[in-house]
Order: structure tokens, then C-alpha cells, then sequence
């Protein structure tokens, strides 16, 4: 098998040979271009605090020590805000030699500021799971800004699967822009692809969205059914600059259209933190095809999940706030990102999660 991130093809095959197993079993819908979307199973536990297993031990029995109470998901209930969750997941890994795989929340978690973490047994940090990991998955979840009603089968995050090693280095991803524009305008690069915040936008002042504190609840599956006004507060700028709240959420957005050739993945990681009181983004897997010309796209902006947390932080246009790290894949997916399939997301611009209606 050639080293990289695997496809959905590749993803099939893992699954023909029992590397991924899952009850009820893996539905094809699942499959991204570069990932698998995971299923929550009928049962949350409420816990004191959130934890990783730790080397040698199971969360089956660490959740003995923490669980407060046991949530019945089969008819869909409640995560109360600022409360910890643990999930068990539908799906269960045996990863064969050479292949290690990372989780991270969908976008539509991300947006909704609803923390979402994979925890394994043995584990020692928070979605990463190692070469030959035998054993279930469990997705850690506390809603921070909004209590959610979610319920068994829901998918709240995803799980990319590499052989070897996949990262391109900057020299790489500095001739792969050359060769394949990845950003509109010039590419700063620097342990990936460095973007900024767009606080100037093209007509108007709308910038971004904050987090109302005390709104109703969300139920996931209620597409564009909620008014973005009951749960959000517009930010406007005329300056090219705000002014970030300590534990206050936003969306905001990049100045630059990124785009992901169809050989490759790649995801967001979190820039320097010497740069300001505040964390960028919560979901981060962007498929092959997204943005991309081969997949119908012009360039996609990249929304920006941002906490802001000790002290008052003052944010100003074309500041540099995360990067995207591009990994190669070891073949091209079947199917892009946005072509064939239902991508919520390419073309995007400033947007809330799939639940909110503007007007």
C-alpha cells in the first residue's frame, strides 16, 4: 500500500477485512473522500470531568470511577451545556501494521461549538490512535454554547486513516502551490499553509457571528430550521478589527479561498499560541476536491471556530491565525469533495452550521 492518507476505496477495503467493524454495520453514506464519519451508539454517560484512559487501562473502567449518570440516546435527549459527555461509538478498530489513524469533529460540530473528542482504550492523548489498535472508540462530548438534543446514529465526528508517513514538507507544498494555486493571492508558508482572518469584507460589515450566552436548545437534525437571530449576534466592523470577549464563541473567516487538490487532504491545525488569547477552530479535515476546480469549486473560504480566553484580545484584518497542514494521499478518492456527493460546504463564505436559517 502506498504511504498516505487512505481513501474512501481504501476505507472499503479496510472494512472487507474486518479493520473496521461497526453495530449496526458500516453504512456506505459514511464514507468521505478521506475519512469515515462515526456513529453514536444508544447510551451517553454523563461524567464528573473528562479524562483519557491511560496507558494500560480500559474507559470502561475509568468510567466507573466518573460516571454521574447513564443518558438513553435511543429516543434522542438532551447534552446540557457546559456538561461532559461520554459516547460509546457504533464503530470498533483492529488497525493492521503501518496504518495509525486521527479523529476530529465535523464541520457542523465545530460550528456549533460543541467540543467533540476521540478517546480510545490505552489512550494517552485525545484523537490519536496508534498502529495496531485493537479495540472500541468513544467520542467524548460537552456542548459549550448551546445544549444540543442528539440521538443514537448521529454523526458528530470523523476518523482520517494514513499509511506511513504523509505530510508534505513546506518545500513540497511550496511547489505543489506553483504547480496548483492552494490560496487566492500570496502563499504564506510556513509549516503548511498559514490563512488570516477577513475583517474588510467585499460589501457590507458583517464580519462574523457570536454566541448568544443563554439560548435554546439545538436539535441536530432540524436542518435550516432555527432563526440565526435566537441564537447568534451579528458582528459588524467598519475599522477592520474586533474586539474578542474572554469565553466568548465566533465565527469569522478567512481572508483567503483555499483550495485542496484532488491528491490530496488536509487539516486545519492551530496556529502559535504567542500569538493572542485566543484558539482557532474545533473541526479541521478538509477532503481532496474541496474548493477545487475538479470538484466544481472556485476556491473555499475556511470558517473559523475562534474561543478567545484569559483577556480581552483585539483581532485586526489579514491577521494570521491558523494554517493548513497538506497531507498527500496514497490514492486518489473515487468520489471529491463536493462532486457526487452532499458537500454542505464548497464554495462557502461566512456560515453558520447547517441547523440556522438567516432571515
Amino acid at each position: 500500500m502506498t504511504n498516505g492518507v487512505l481513501p474512501s476505496q481504501a476505507l472499503r477495503g479496510l472494512i472487507a477485512q474486518g479493520a473496521i467493524a461497526a453495530d449496526p454495520a458500516v453504512l456506505e453514506d459514511q464514507l468521505q473522500p478521506a475519512s469515515l464519519d462515526l456513529r453514536l451508539g444508544a447510551v451517553a454517560y454523563r461524567v464528573r470531568a473528562s479524562f483519557l484512559a491511560g496507558k494500560g487501562r480500559r474507559v470502561q473502567d475509568r468510567l466507573e470511577e466518573f460516571t454521574m449518570h447513564k443518558v438513553n440516546l435511543t429516543d434522542g435527549a438532551v447534552l446540557e451545556k457546559n456538561c461532559v459527555y461520554l459516547i460509546p461509538l457504533a464503530e470498533r478498530l483492529a488497525l493492521p501494521a503501518g496504518v495509525t489513524a486521527v479523529a476530529n469533529a465535523k464541520s457542523s460540530s465545530g460550528r456549533l461549538d460543541l467540543l467533540t473528542r476521540t478517546i480510545t482504550d490505552g489512550g494517552i492523548e485525545f484523537d490519536r490512535i496508534p498502529e495496531g489498535y485493537q479495540g472500541p472508540l468513544y467520542a467524548e462530548v460537552c456542548p459549550r454554547s448551546f445544549s444540543v438534543l442528539v440521538r443514537a446514529g448521529q454523526r458528530l465526528n470523523q476518523i482520517r486513516f494514513r499509511q506511513g508517513q504523509a505530510v508534505l514538507s513546506d518545500a513540497a507544498l511550496t511547489a505543489l502551490h506553483k504547480a496548483d494555486p492552494l490560496v487566492s493571492g500570496e502563499a504564506v508558508i510556513s509549516e503548511g499553509l498559514g490563512f488570516s482572518v477577513d475583517l474588510r469584507p467585499a460589501s457590507g460589515t458583517l464580519v462574523g457571528y457570536r454566541a448568544k450566552p443563554h439560548a435554546g436548545v439545538v436539535d441536530l437534525d432540524r436542518i435550516g430550521h432555527y432563526p440565526a437571530s435566537d441564537f447568534w449576534e451579528e458582528l459588524h466592523s467598519r475599522d477592520g478589527r474586533i474586539i474578542l470577549d474572554p469565553g466568548a464563541f465566533y465565527i469569522l473567516v478567512s481572508r483567503e479561498a483555499v483550495t485542496i487538490p484532488p491528491d490530496y487532504a488536509a487539516e486545519m491545525a492551530p496556529y502559535l499560541a504567542m500569538v493572542g488569547e485566543f484558539r482557532v477552530h474545533y473541526a479541521g479535515f478538509f477532503d481532496p476536491g474541496f474548493g477545487h476546480a475538479a470538484a466544481g469549486g472556485t476556491g473555499s473560504r475556511g470558517v473559523l471556530e475562534v474561543r478567545c480566553h484569559e483577556a480581552p484580545f483585539v483581532l485586526e484584518h489579514g491577521q494570521v491565525v491558523g494554517r493548513l497542514v497538506y497531507e498527500k494521499m496514497s490514492e486518489r478518492p473515487e468520489t471529491l469533495y463536493g462532486a457526487g456527493i452532499a458537500s454542505n460546504y464548497q464554495g462557502q463564505g461566512l456560515k453558520l452550521a447547517k441547523q440556522f436559517r438567516i432571515g
